[in-house]
């Protein structure tokens, strides 16, 4: 889809800091350089909108992700499924954010994000 960013940047057509590459799919470095040091995305070399288009795609991808997750000692593995869920690109693609201890990323179902909204509520 020549539209998609992902797909411009899986055919050589855009821009990216390639991480590992795969006969089917890719990995890369966000632009804005992520929320931890390491971020990088997993993404398919052929257009498939979201996690739940494509099941063989999407395993496929995943075993990408994992392949890189396997490296780190701490991670989480994080895809969205439409912009209620903050999917922002329609092209697959999962995030491998390494972790380490005082990282300060409070993700929604942790005690971090629950002291860090405490405080924005005790300020307003």
């Amino acid at each position: 889809m020549s539209d998609c960013v992902f797909c411009r940047i899986a055919a050589g057509q855009a821009p990216a800091t390639i991480v590992r590459e795969w006969d089917d799919a890719i990995a890369i470095r966000p632009r804005s350089g992520g929320c931890t040091d390491g971020h990088v995305f997993v993404l398919p070399r052929v257009h498939v909108e979201d996690a739940g288009t494509d099941i063989e795609v999407t395993k496929a991808v995943m075993g990408r992700a994992v392949e890189l997750m396997a490296e780190l000692p701490a991670a989480n593995l994080i895809t969205s499924k439409g912009a209620e869920a903050t999917q922002s690109v329609f092209h697959l693609h999962v995030h491998i954010v390494p972790r380490r201890d005082g990282d300060d990323l409070p993700l929604p179902w942790t005690p971090q994000h629950e002291a860090r909204a405490a405080v924005r509520e005790a300020g307003a």
